[in-house]
């Protein structure tokens, strides 16, 4: 965390200096603003979050609750959401909060004696080490909690306006504020109907979304016929596995996802109520709770469960649906104009809970919108730009329900029914990096370049989140992950891995750094605004290939130590030197001829290039982003 290049800071370093429509911002809902987000679930509020570092861009969020959620259905937490928290400033304090998951256990019916479950395997989470960050539990309320206060705490102070429901949606398409919402007062003290115009609307309100229904979106997919019970415990029992994560598989046909809860003593326990009849008509959804412990108490045997107090339950029957489209442009009109209406989370895809995957994904959903959106209302980018929405995150929710029925009809399965007793398990270990989030790829387009560089960095698939890796850095000599720095402000990042040469001699980087800081055709001259730091929209590093001892600051190129603040101050935390016993360079394939690689201000990587490529570099941001005003 960098601070102080404003002026000393005796607070808390974490609250940003308001600014834009933060240093006022109207404490009633106002007439018109940017952008309308309705729904403060996961993807409403990580975009809340984002935008609100965009302070010129006037954002509101309503929900129809009174105020802040209680209890959350969603407590699964992958690792590349944990690094999202990073970026949002606040993975270590839901770490610290958090059950962490290291292994995962399986329990099947015993060979000697299938009336009773037996341990079959303990495979570890992550044995290959897809990510530094962990796998966590923890209720969504906290996490829309951090999420709050990462909007509150940015420039653009946003709190969310709670107590107003959606009633209706228009597409006007006239004027500066195209978009007509029409909202009502829930809090019972105001009543009435009024309109808010917007320029843009995010719907992240949920499986039965207005405003999807308002686009003309439909869910369409299938459901499974199986209903499962679901409750959050406080329990005594003999089961020895009751705190680590289990799938249990009876010999009677019965199944439980066992997670372990935040806090030492809750559980949450995925009950499987078996097939439900074409004509049932959702009457499987009024099984008591009592009927939900005894089915439990069934499949553990010989274990037993005594629930002392249910915090949350509920009973759902298996969905798989996704919409055609996320945003508000028909196929035909696709190209003709761009989108106003956009919609994420369960609003577009709906799936089982047992993969962990519904808020992880709502919020990598969140965070593409809010950025691109931040880019097209700053001016930094033309409306161009929204249509990769889209385009990109509708393959991914794909992805997700295809992967989510084969594993929640997997856990369906009755054990009998398996050849292979180990068949759960092997899926789990052969297919955890997609639930762990890191087999999203994204497409060409304009913001992800084609592969033809691709070699210069293996270790840094294009269209793929940028893999941290550790370095030095060479202003304090601490080892650190490079990726931890990469904030969600808005900005791009470069890196530049040197070739061999140490910095001040002739070199490859030295030309390149000489061309991105004054180049008439550098992104940084283009893309910069007048009188903004140099490094307000793009966060260059540089990377070499020495040990920190033999990186002299005053040797490395000023396009990688900016000048900051209303005080002219100069950044040296941006040059970093490659670890002997973990070489950077060898970890993620980076050529040692050097290599530029540009990674998207959501943790993608956009563009991998050679160093010498300064042209291609320079035509890539031209797509990508809009001549900064002169």
């Amino acid at each position: 965390m960098q601070f102080h290049h404003h002026g000393y800071v005796s607070t808390d370093p974490r609250v940003q200096p308001a600014a834009g429509i933060g240093l006022d911002r109207p404490a009633d809902l106002p007439d018109e603003v940017d952008v309308l987000i309705v729904g403060s679930g996961p993807a409403g509020m990580i975009t809340a979050a984002q935008l609100a570092q965009f302070p010129d861009v006037n954002v509101r969020i309503i929900e129809r609750r009174p105020g802040r959620l209680a209890i959350g259905q969603a407590d699964g937490i992958q690792a590349r959401s944990v690094e999202t928290f990073q970026a949002f400033g606040f993975a270590d304090h839901i770490i610290a909060e958090a059950y962490r998951i290291s292994e995962m256990a399986f329990w099947g019916p015993d060979p000697e004696d299938p009336s009773r479950i037996i341990r079959t395997s303990s495979p570890e989470d992550d044995p290959a080490g897809i990510s530094e960050f962990p796998h966590l539990i923890v209720n969504q309320a906290r996490v829309l909690d951090y999420f709050a206060e990462a909007a509150a705490f940015a420039p653009g102070r946003l709190t969310p306006d709670y107590g107003y429901e959606l009633k209706g949606l228009t597409v006007t398409g006239e004027g500066e504020y195209p978009v007509e919402a029409t909202v009502a007062h829930t809090d019972g003290v105001r009543t009435g109907e009024r309109t808010i115009r917007a320029k843009y609307v995010v719907g992240a309100d949920g499986a039965r979304s207005g405003v999807r229904s308002a686009i003309g979106c439909t869910l369409a997919g299938q459901s499974a016929n199986h209903a499962w019970g679901v409750m959050d415990v406080l329990a005594n029992t003999d089961f020895p596995d009751i705190r680590t994560k289990c799938a249990i598989q009876s010999a009677s046909g019965g199944n439980i996802l066992l997670i372990p809860r935040e806090g030492g003593y809750l559980f949450r326990m995925y009950v499987d109520l078996g097939e439900v009849a074409e004509d049932d008509d959702h009457k499987v959804r009024s099984t008591p709770m009592e009927e939900v412990i005894r089915k439990a108490n069934d499949i553990i045997a010989p274990y037993s469960l005594d629930v002392k107090d249910i915090a949350w339950s509920s009973i759902y029957e298996v969905g798989h649906r996704i919409t055609d489209r996320f945003d508000d442009v028909l196929a035909e009109d696709r190209g003709t104009r761009t989108p106003r209406v956009f919609i994420t989370g369960d609003a577009c895809h709906t799936h089982s809970a047992k993969a962990g995957q519904g808020m992880n994904v709502s919020m990598q959903d969140g965070w593409n919108i809010g950025w691109k959106l931040g880019h097209v209302l700053d001016g930094r980018a033309d409306e161009a730009l929204l249509d990769t929405y889209s385009l990109e995150r509708q393959v991914v929710a794909q992805n997700l329900i295809d992967f989510d029925k084969e594993w929640s009809t997997l856990m369906a399965k009755p054990a009998s029914e398996f050849e292979n007793p180990q068949a759960v398990a092997d899926f789990y270990t052969q297919t955890m990096e997609f639930p762990a989030g890191f087999m999203t790829e994204y497409v060409p387009s304009m913001i992800v370049a084609d592969t033809a560089h691709q070699e210069l960095a293996t270790g840094f698939p294009l269209g793929k989140r940028f893999k941290s890796a550790r370095a030095t850095k060479v202003a304090d000599t601490n080892d650190v992950h490079i990726g931890h720095f990469h904030t969600a402000d808005g900005r791009w990042r470069i890196y530049a891995f040197a070739d061999a040469a140490a910095p001040g001699e002739a070199s490859a980087m030295t030309d390149w750094a000489e061309w991105i800081a004054n180049a008439p055709e550098s992104p940084i001259v283009v893309h910069t605004p007048a009188g903004a730091d140099t490094s307000s929209l793009f966060d260059i590093r540089a990377i070499y290939q020495q040990q920190h001892d033999d990186v002299w600051l005053n040797r490395v190129p000023d396009a990688f130590k900016p000048i900051v603040g209303p005080f002219e101050l100069v950044n040296l935390e941006n040059v970093y030197a490659a670890l002997p016993d973990d070489d950077i360079f060898d970890i993620r394939g980076i050529s040692r001829d050097g290599a530029v690689v540009v990674v998207r201000p959501d943790h993608y990587v956009a563009h991998i290039l050679p160093l010498g490529a300064t042209a291609e570099l320079a035509a890539f941001f031209r797509g990508a982003l809009r001549p900064a005003s002169r």
